[in-house]
C-alpha cells in the first residue's frame, strides 16, 4: 500500500539517496521545489557533471515531469533553457471530510482546484454511506471535466480524527462511529487504481496554510475550532506526526477540575473541546432552549448578538488561549493559525484568545509569534491534501522508482 512517509534530506531539502549524486528524482524535487530553474543550477547545486546533468533532465523531459521554458539570460556564457515542474503532468483527487460537512475536489499539480463539490454530510452516517459519496463525487467531477482515469497521479483525504498514515485506517475516532480500523485508502485504492494517503483532518489544513503564502515559515502551528477542535503543526516543511499520528489531538487536553466537567465524545470529563468548541457551544445552547444543532449555527447566532451565544463564545475563547499558551510555550512557533467556525467571530472569540495567550505566555516566545486567522477558510484542508500527494507522489524516491519501471511501495523495495 502506498502511504505518506517522512523522506530523508539533505541540507538542501532534496533526497539524494544514491552513491554518485542526486538521482533523477533528486533533480526533480530541486526543480519542482524552485530551488534550481536551469541546468547551469543544477551543476552548481549539485556537484555533477554536465553529462550526468543532461541525461537525468533527459530522462525527465522525456517522462513528462519536466517542460522547458523559455531561457534565462547569464551574466557570463550562453543562456540557459528554464525547467518547469510540469503542472499538467497530472491531477490529484482531494477531500476534506468534517464531523458534518464533506468536500470533493480534483486540483493540478500546483495545487489549483479544477473541481469542487461540497454538502452536509454527517461523518457519523459510518464510511459506507461517506465515502459511496466521495466515491460519486470524484467520478461526477472527473466526467464533468473530461478528465481521464490515467491522469490521476493518486489522493488525499483528511478526515477529524487520528489516523494511522502508514495503514490508511482511522484509529478509534471519537466522533466517528464506525471508522475504526476501516481500510479507508484501501478501498479507495481498489476503486480509482492509484495511491492514496488519509489524514488527519487539522493536519491537512496545517500543510495547507503552508503552501499558501507561508512556504518560508520553520514552524507553524494550525489550530481548528468547529464541531470539535484539533492541531497540527509543520516544521521545516514538513508535518509532525507523533509516533503512532497523535500528534495535535489538542482538544482531549483537560482543563481544571475535569471531574465536574463536561462529558467528552472521548469518554472522559473536561476535555477543551468538550467546552470550548462550536459543538460544546452548540449543546450548551440546546441545553438553555435555543433551537441549535450545529457549531455553524452557535456561530449564527452570536453573529446575531444573542447574549447567551456571545458569553459561551467568549468563555470558548479564553479557554483556548489558555491551553494554547501553554501550547505556545512549549513550541514556540513562528505562526499560530486558528481556523474553523468561530474564527469568524474575531470581536469575541479571537480577541479573547488572544488576550489570555499572551498574558500566560512569557514574552520571548511571543516576541515574533504572529497569530493570524487562516487565509483559506473551508478549503484549507482541500489545498493540503493535494500538496501532500504531489509531495509523496513527486519525492525523488517515488520518480526514481517509476523511471526504473519498478512499482512504488512503502520501503522502497
Amino acid at each position: 500500500m502506498w502511504s505518506a512517509r517522512q523522506i530523508p534530506t539533505n541540507a538542501t531539502g532534496g533526497t539524494w539517496g544514491r552513491v554518485g549524486g542526486p538521482s533523477a528524482g533528486g533533480l526533480l524535487e530541486l526543480i519542482r521545489t524552485g530551488r534550481a530553474r536551469t541546468r547551469r543550477d543544477l551543476l552548481e547545486i549539485t556537484g555533477l557533471s554536465r553529462s550526468s546533468v543532461a541525461a537525468r533532465v533527459g530522462q525527465l523531459v522525456g517522462a513528462g515531469y519536466v517542460n522547458e521554458s523559455g531561457v534565462e539570460m547569464a551574466v557570463r556564457g550562453r543562456p540557459s533553457t528554464v525547467l518547469v515542474f510540469n503542472e499538467g503532468h497530472g491531477v490529484v483527487l482531494a477531500a476534506d471530510l468534517g464531523a458534518t460537512h464533506a468536500r470533493a475536489a480534483i486540483c493540478d499539480l500546483a495545487g489549483r482546484t479544477l473541481g469542487e463539490v461540497a454538502r452536509e454530510l454527517s461523518i457519523s452516517n459510518g464510511p459506507a454511506v461517506v465515502l459511496s459519496w466521495l466515491e460519486s463525487s470524484w467520478r461526477d467531477l472527473l466526467a464533468s471535466h473530461d478528465i481521464t482515469h490515467h491522469l490521476i497521479v493518486g489522493f488525499g483525504i483528511g478526515v477529524p480524527g487520528p489516523v494511522d498514515v502508514a495503514t490508511g485506517r482511522p484509529i478509534r475516532p471519537p466522533i466517528m462511529p464506525g471508522w475504526h480500523n476501516y481500510p479507508v485508502t484501501e478501498r479507495l485504492e481498489q476503486t480509482f487504481g492509484v495511491p492514496g494517503v488519509l489524514e488527519n483532518d487539522a493536519n491537512l489544513m496545517a500543510l495547507g496554510e503552508f503552501h499558501s503564502g507561508l512556504s518560508s515559515c520553520p514552524s507553524l502551528l494550525f489550530v481548528k475550532v468547529s464541531t470539535g477542535i484539533g492541531a497540527g503543526m509543520v516544521v521545516d516543511g514538513r508535518l509532525v506526526r507523533g509516533i503512532h499520528g497523535g500528534s495535535g489531538d489538542i482538544g482531549h487536553v483537560r482543563l481544571a477540575n475535569p471531574e465536574s466537567g463536561p462529558l467528552c465524545a472521548c469518554g472522559a470529563r473536561g476535555c477543551l473541546a468538550a467546552s470550548a468548541s462550536g459543538g460544546a457551544i452548540a449543546r450548551r445552547l440546546r441545553e438553555q432552549g435555543r433551537p441549535v444543532h450545529t457549531s455553524r449555527e452557535a456561530v449564527q447566532l452570536a453573529h446575531d448578538r444573542d447574549p447567551a451565544a456571545v458569553a459561551l463564545v467568549r468563555e470558548a475563547g479564553i479557554q483556548l488561549g489558555g491551553v494554547l499558551a501553554t501550547a505556545v510555550s512549549l513550541l514556540n512557533p513562528q505562526v499560530l493559525v486558528i481556523g474553523g467556525d468561530l474564527v469568524e467571530l474575531q470581536e469575541h472569540f479571537m480577541v479573547s484568545l488572544k488576550e489570555v495567550l499572551y498574558q500566560r505566555t512569557q514574552p520571548l516566545a511571543t516576541r515574533d509569534l504572529h497569530v493570524r486567522t487562516s487565509s483559506l477558510g473551508d478549503r484549507a484542508g482541500i489545498v493540503g491534501a493535494a500538496n501532500l500527494v504531489v509531495e509523496e507522489v513527486f519525492s525523488a524516491e517515488s520518480v526514481d522508482r517509476t523511471l526504473a519501471g519498478k512499482p512504488w511501495s512503502l520501503s522502497g523495495t
